[in-house]
């Protein structure tokens, strides 16, 4: 019985090395995004959100002792906001956003995007709409600049939560982040933004519907608190960003 235990023991495989967050993640994006034009399937959206509400802090090189997520001194103004690289190819990229307290992404879509985002860190107000109609070509709206989107969220999230997502047309394409407190955003944006390929970002002002409504009585109040009107404008001077090294754990396309 001894020898037998030994000669098994001789046999066994080494255990296999598990794969940290980050690089699961990374290997999940390139198995999930096709490319531009492409939307991902519903079993892979859930692999990455399962994926993503496991991650810490700490699997992007991030600890809650940095000195960024201790700060508590009031900035004069909107103070700026901060992002990094991990990794971008012309299917996927992961980006982190940090984002000091009362801290403003403003109202911004994702063209032919669909994106990921999970807060790693903090407690953040986030705010997003999406189209009531594709196109406006009927012309009704009150201004050319305007035009008609839906409420989707308006609520304020923590850490805890799970991670969100956003489709080309659907699940709050146009949103805004407001930090409460230091926030650490995780973002998975496929494919990502590109002047070139026509995924420019573009940035809104939002307007409650009862400013350019005519008032008539088929009007609900329900309508008022759900539809709002969105005008395009130039990029606020607040929205400007500082890049920084990701200095975090690396993936390559080794790492696959």
């Amino acid at each position: 019985m001894e020898t037998s235990r030994v000669e098994q023991g001789r046999h066994q495989m080494p255990p296999s090395k598990v794969p940290t967050p980050l690089k699961q993640l990374f290997r999940a994006c390139r198995q999930v995004f096709k490319g531009p034009g492409t939307v991902p399937l519903p079993h892979h959206v859930h692999k990455l959100c399962r994926i993503l509400d496991n991650m810490r802090p700490e699997d992007v090189g991030l600890s809650r002792d940095l000195q960024f997520f201790k700060r508590k001194a009031v900035v004069k103004g909107t103070p700026r906001v901060t992002y990094t690289t991990i990794y971008e190819c012309n299917k996927f990229s992961l980006c982190c956003f940090f984002i000091p307290a009362n801290g403003v992404i403003p109202l911004h879509n994702h063209p032919d995007m669909t994106v990921f985002s999970k807060l790693l860190l903090g407690e953040m107000h986030i705010k997003s709409y999406d189209w009531v109609d594709p196109v406006n070509s009927d012309g009704s709206t009150p201004a050319p600049q305007l035009r008609l989107a839906e409420l989707k969220a308006n609520d304020v999230f923590t850490a805890s939560c799970k991670a969100s997502v956003l489709y080309p047309t659907e699940g709050g394409n146009i949103h805004a982040f407001t930090a409460k407190t230091p926030c650490a955003v995780l973002d998975v944006m496929g494919p990502p933004y590109s002047k070139e390929d026509g995924r420019d970002c573009t940035y809104y002002r939002d307007h409650p519907y009862a400013a350019y409504s005519n008032g008539g009585a088929a009007e609900t109040e329900e309508k008022h608190d759900s539809y709002w009107w969105l005008e395009e404008i130039e990029m606020p001077e607040y929205a400007k960003m500082d890049r920084i090294e990701y200095l975090g754990p690396q993936v390559t396309k080794r790492s696959s």
